[in-house]
């Protein structure tokens, strides 16, 4: 694939996935075969578009209204990288704690490994961390 059409799919994964929630474009976009790193922390894996729907929908289902926006993307012949930031409402329970009702500001980076048109290869660092204290699952350690 080209350049452009690179950066266009990893364009079409980040609204179409988590902005409209379609489960079928990770079936699509996603190969079989592939491994996404770092979605459940630091060392954590989901192989294939099963686990990463699982991932999805645990997401979605906690935060039901999320809104990411693509700030940086730049694509190679075979990958990608992609900054981006999301406000999210805490609305559902699936993280395995209450919904709080409160509004979440987020960052991440998004690199990629594509093949034969689809990804192949994931890794995402994002604020974890930030997200859980913003939905009141951890408190912020007070300065010494």
């Amino acid at each position: 694939m080209s350049v452009e059409q690179n950066v266009q799919l990893m364009r079409r994964w980040f609204q179409e996935v988590w902005n409209e929630g379609r489960i079928e474009t990770v079936y699509e976009l996603f190969s079989p075969d592939a491994i996404a790193h770092g979605q459940e922390g630091a060392e954590g894996e989901l192989h294939g578009p099963e686990e990463f729907e699982r991932f999805v929908r645990k997401i979605r289902g906690a935060f039901s209204e999320m809104q990411l926006t693509v700030e940086d993307v730049f694509a190679t012949d075979d990958k990608g990288a992609l900054r981006w930031s999301s406000i999210m409402k805490h609305t559902g329970d699936t993280l395995g704690m209450p919904a709080s009702g409160r509004t979440v500001r987020t960052r991440g980076v998004t690199l990629v490994r594509f093949a034969d048109g689809k990804i192949v290869e994931g890794w995402d660092n994002w604020d974890q961390l930030g997200m859980l204290q913003q939905i009141g699952a951890l408190s912020t350690p007070m300065a010494a």
